[in-house]
């Protein structure tokens, strides 16, 4: 059992506390990790807010890295001391999804007890199966990525999601080719990576659209060709405008239903639109179908960047390290966990690219 210092949520839309916590110690196949750094992601906000349900209280928390304290019976890849990152991908190896290459869509459920409890033994649910607005967690060891040494924590943390959500729906599930032309909508955390998954990918145009004409400006140096304001009367006319034509890929990187109502106007026949940001529960946005079946227009999802940890994690930091890849400059807080509320209230203004707890 290890005491952890933890910032709970009790009830939806209030202020998290701090508490002192106990963390049993990793059972079989998981690992136990005094986590360094852990951004703050909208999701979080989400959950917080009671956007999308869920059991309380509960610790949130999931983008995360530190070190290997503890490891499981079974562990056999990981040893105490060892850099990692720290995500909510938790697959079982062996249903179909994950034996396709799918490990963010396993099937197999996540454990059904959480190793976290107060003090009396109630217990205390692991939000987003990571619990990481903490100093220690225990997860899963397929939550569990190797780093290598010298990479900052805090820089390494934005990894575990903002990055890989982002990157990932560009390269992995849009699968944007050489001299296509991408739009993202929204110039967020999440959107300035998808901009550098598709510039990276060849893209011949990528276009931001977001309604904070400095965001733009900050899309650009993240490889943005243009930027384009979404409060213009007709912002998908302007993107044709400059590209000549309808755009390849749209990924819309913001929870926001206006963005979704207007994204495919943006497509050009063929085109693919990459739902990336995730709306509360109920919210509905609508399409034309006859549309989308006339051109042979495509919808897909894409969850956490359809990521496969040992796949991806490797040249995403070995593009870092060439500095190729813009990830220091995600950073626009650094803040302790005793002012965990304050990160929370500067990331819902919208300011920040990505605040990051340091313990």
């Amino acid at each position: 059992m290890t005491q952890v210092r933890a910032a709970i949520c009790e009830t939806f839309g209030a202020p998290l506390a701090l508490e002192t916590l106990t963390l049993r110690a990793p059972e079989s196949g998981e690992v136990e990790v005094a986590i360094e750094a852990c951004a703050i992601c909208h999701s979080d906000i989400t959950y917080i807010d009671g956007g999308w349900g869920g059991d309380l209280p509960a610790v949130f928390g999931h983008e995360a890295a530190g070190r290997v304290t503890a490891t499981g019976p079974g562990v056999t890849r990981l040893a105490q001391g060892d850099a990692v990152l720290v995500t909510l991908i938790r697959a079982c190896g062996h249903c179909a999804p994950c034996a396709s290459g799918h490990p963010t869509r396993c099937e197999t459920p996540a454990r059904p007890t959480s190793p976290l409890s107060r003090p009396d033994g109630a217990p205390v649910a692991q939000g987003l199966n990571c619990a990481a607005f903490a100093d220690h967690v225990v997860v899963h060891e397929s939550q569990i990525a190797p780093l290598p040494e010298g990479i900052p924590m805090e820089t390494a943390a934005l990894l575990s999601c903002g990055v890989i959500t982002g990157l990932g729906a560009a390269v992995n599930t849009a699968r944007i080719r050489p001299g296509e032309i991408a739009v993202v909508i929204g110039a967020g955390g999440v959107g300035l990576n998808a901009i550098q998954g598709a510039r990276l990918a060849g893209a011949a145009r990528v276009i931001a659209v977001d309604t904070n004409p400095a965001k733009l400006e900050a899309a650009k140096e993240f490889g943005a060709t243009d930027g384009i304001l979404a409060t213009d009367p007709k912002p998908w006319s302007a993107a044709k405008k400059i590209a000549g034509r309808g755009a390849d890929a749209v990924l819309v990187t913001v929870g926001a239903i206006p963005a979704y109502d207007t994204a495919a106007r943006y497509l050009a026949p063929g085109g693919r639109l990459v739902a990336v940001g995730m709306p509360h529960s109920g919210a509905r946005s609508a399409w034309e179908p006859v549309v989308l079946a006339a051109t042979g227009q495509s919808i897909a999802g894409s969850f956490m960047g359809d990521t496969v940890l040992a796949r991806d994690i490797p040249w995403i930091v070995d593009l870092y390290r060439q500095g190729r890849l813009k990830l220091d400059e995600l950073i626009t807080g650094r803040w302790t966990l005793d002012q965990i509320n304050e990160a929370i209230a500067d990331t819902r203004s919208g300011a920040a690219r990505r605040n990051v707890l340091i313990f």
